[in-house]
């Protein structure tokens, strides 16, 4: 009998969540290409898998996983669905959870994230009044949203002030060996999140794809390993093809956590190249 991925609470929220979820990226952020598209979906379903991230930004992921949803009605109560909205204005956002919502089919997102944090004028933005923070938590309140969250990857300090100052229940935030040498996103955000409770969600955690290198033994498993090592509630990576679902599945079934020895001589590995690969912090 095949072993179930292992699960983690999702920060205090109550709810518990794979260890591992699908991304947003991969295949499901393009257009047109529904076939392969619903063959990834379905493989990470079958394996078990039940965090599904998605973004209005994110091409057309929302219709894709909508399609499926529709198709799959009885899925829904196993899944956790999050979707995300890169307006910093009230109206703007509540446009694209309408949007979410209706493209996916859905009655409610499990999860609602502000998207992209950058700089202070963001969070000035987000949370002034008629700023995006108030739909977040007026959704919330409504029940068009479970819970709410934050996403960022280029500037920790913006990202730690916003989880300090916000009622937000969850953050996504780059964890990768790169991340162990920089700092910043691993020795700030995510105490200040683990010592308030929030739900951590890994990204950035293959690097794109970037971070690979088999014949050096760098393979996406042992990344995986790496950022599931971290007081972390699940990690995300996209996928473009059911092997590759099949590896995240694998990673979330088969888990030991890296010994610290190990966790540093890979951050060692990346060190003379570490500030070049950390590209996502300079889009």
């Amino acid at each position: 009998m095949q072993k179930t991925i292992a699960t983690r609470p999702f920060g205090r929220t109550g709810q518990e969540v794979t260890c591992v979820g699908l991304g947003g990226e991969g295949i499901l952020r393009t257009y047109n290409r529904e076939i392969e598209a619903r063959e990834v979906i379905a493989a990470a379903a079958g394996e078990g898998i039940t965090y599904f991230d998605s973004a209005q930004a994110y091409a057309g992921s929302q219709g894709y996983l909508g399609s499926f949803w529709r198709e799959n009605g009885e899925l829904r109560r196993h899944i956790f669905q999050a979707s995300k909205s890169a307006r910093r204005d009230k109206n703007g956002a509540l446009a694209d959870l309408d949007n979410s919502l209706q493209t996916m089919g859905l009655a409610y997102l499990d999860l609602w994230q502000i998207h992209d944090l950058r700089t202070e004028a963001d969070l000035l933005a987000l949370e002034s009044p008629g700023g995006a923070l108030e739909a977040f938590v007026e959704a919330r309140e409504k029940g068009l949203v479970r819970f709410i969250g934050i996403t960022g990857h280029q500037d920790p300090h913006i990202l730690t002030q916003a989880l300090t100052r916000w009622p937000v229940d969850a953050v996504l935030l780059p964890v990768n060996p790169v991340e162990g040498v920089i700092g910043g996103f691993l020795d700030q955000t995510l105490p200040a999140a683990l010592d308030r409770g929030l739900a951590v969600i890994a990204m950035k955690v293959l690097g794109g794809a970037h971070y690979l290198a088999p014949e050096a033994g760098v393979t996406a498993e042992l990344l995986i390993r790496y950022a599931l090592s971290h007081a972390v509630s699940l990690v995300i990576v996209g996928c473009s093809t059911p092997r590759e679902v099949s590896t995240l599945a694998r990673a979330g079934r088969d888990f030991s956590p890296l010994s610290v020895q190990e966790r540093q001589e890979l951050e060692a590995a990346f060190r003379p190249f570490a500030s070049r690969l950390a590209y996502y912090r300079h889009w």
